[in-house]
């Protein structure tokens, strides 16, 4: 080998060596960065969440009253536990996560996804700024007097959903489309509905759907026809203006459920009856995850996932399918503090709320909620009994870590937790 050839050799070795050393050293930086700016979040999720919990007890929990017709005082956080044990025992104390590790194992590291703080929920854009004021609600076309105790519900639910989102959410503003690809349009009467699965949103989209023009009764409509159909708009197919019109001019809806129930019912109905979709996408993601030695038929066609199963996946930080809608949070799904909603409806009172709600916005007097099961109405509804007989299968420490996911529905919508 000749001079030239050697220093040519040398000087492509001297390059390659540089490069690599080059690359391992951002390799290095970022993973530092990455790990310190994990702690950051991490600290900061914690500080936000004692915030709560601070501002939770020293108020005394005042506008958290129950909506009881005598007037109790109720606890948000259950009847006879401490608001505090209750959201910092997972997150604080190692005994509990030693204990879950050895009963799921190498599971538990995946397990446990620290909740969201409020704060994280209100990331700031510059596109539009929303007000957090609600509006007065319109009741001069009520027909009769009979709504006083529900008029009296519904505007301590609204102040308690405000006076969360003044302390909690600082600015709001509108990050993208896809924050209002669950709210439905009915433009005749000015309505804008939050569809939270589980919540009685089909039976609500038959509403909107006579509302509309689109059908003479609810009862005539089929669940295909409300869930495939694409008879209604969302407002994400409106331009901004559009959006921003309606947002401001439109009367805004929500209704919720109590989180605990709302898991259960989306897992009896997706996972225990034939389905063709969840079945062979989610079904067959969990078995294999989360059962071992599972048989190659289970694997196969994805049928007979465990609620137990089902937990361990909802409860993973790295789920190995994503997020669905019918058990998704409330607070994601229609984000109730960056949406000022004019009127919130629950579940446990659908009906009385819904027909109260149809006479404010003027709907004809014939058109009543359509109070039936909307499939499989063989099977009980589910209730807090029911919940009850699937939580029996689950640790304390689990029941814990699903209310912790779920814990700023609870706090919005003021459900206490009785299943702890």
């Amino acid at each position: 080998m000749n001079p030239k050839q050697v220093f040519l050799s040398v000087l492509i070795f001297g390059v390659a060596g540089l490069l690599l050393f080059m690359y391992l050293q951002v390799w290095i930086e970022e993973q530092h960065t990455g790990k310190t700016e994990k702690k950051i979040e991490q600290k900061a999720a914690s500080v936000t969440r004692e915030k709560i919990q601070e501002h939770i007890i020293n108020q005394n929990l005042n506008f958290h009253m129950s909506e009881d017709p005598k007037g109790k005082k109720e606890s948000l956080l259950g009847n006879s536990r401490s608001p505090t044990v209750l959201l910092t025992k997972t997150s604080h104390t190692q005994g509990e996560g030693e204990a879950l590790s050895k009963t799921m194992g190498s599971l538990t590291t995946k397990l446990i996804e620290q909740p969201q703080g409020p704060k994280t929920l209100f990331k700031r854009s510059s596109k539009m700024n929303w007000p957090l004021d609600i509006h007065p609600l319109n009741k001069s076309l009520l027909r009769d007097n009979k709504w006083k105790q529900t008029e009296a519900t519904q505007e301590k639910r609204r102040s308690l959903l405000q006076q969360f989102c003044r302390k909690y959410g600082g600015v709001s503003r509108l990050q993208s489309f896809h924050m209002v690809s669950r709210i439905y349009v009915e433009d005749k009467h000015k309505i804008l509905y939050c569809e939270v699965p589980k919540a009685g949103c089909s039976n609500w989209k038959r509403i909107l759907m006579v509302l509309n023009g689109l059908a003479s009764s609810a009862y005539n409509i089929s669940h295909d026809a409300v869930h495939y159909g694409k008879h209604l708009r969302t407002l994400d197919s409106f331009d901004l203006k559009g959006i921003y019109t309606r947002l401001n001019m439109y009367t805004k809806a929500v209704f919720v459920r109590d989180p605990m129930e709302r898991l259960v019912s989306a897992f009896r109905d997706k996972f225990e009856h034939p389905n063709s979709y969840y079945h062979p996408v989610f079904g067959k993601a969990i078995i294999k995850k989360y059962r071992p030695n599972a048989c190659e038929k289970e694997l196969n066609n994805g049928s007979g996932v465990k609620f137990k199963e089902f937990i361990h996946y909802l409860l993973d930080s790295h789920r190995p399918v994503g997020m669905d809608i019918h058990w998704e949070k409330v607070s994601k799904l229609c984000y109730p503090c960056l949406i000022n909603y004019d009127f919130v409806g629950k579940f446990e009172t659908l009906e009385e709320d819904t027909n109260y709600f149809l006479q404010l916005i003027g709907a004809p007097k014939e058109l009543k909620f359509p109070n039936f099961k909307d499939r499989h109405s063989s099977d009980e509804r589910t209730n807090a009994q029911v919940v009850r007989q699937y939580l029996k299968d689950l640790t304390r420490t689990e029941r814990q870590l699903i209310y912790d996911f779920y814990y700023l529905d609870y706090l919005m919508f003021n459900y206490t937790t009785p299943f702890l």
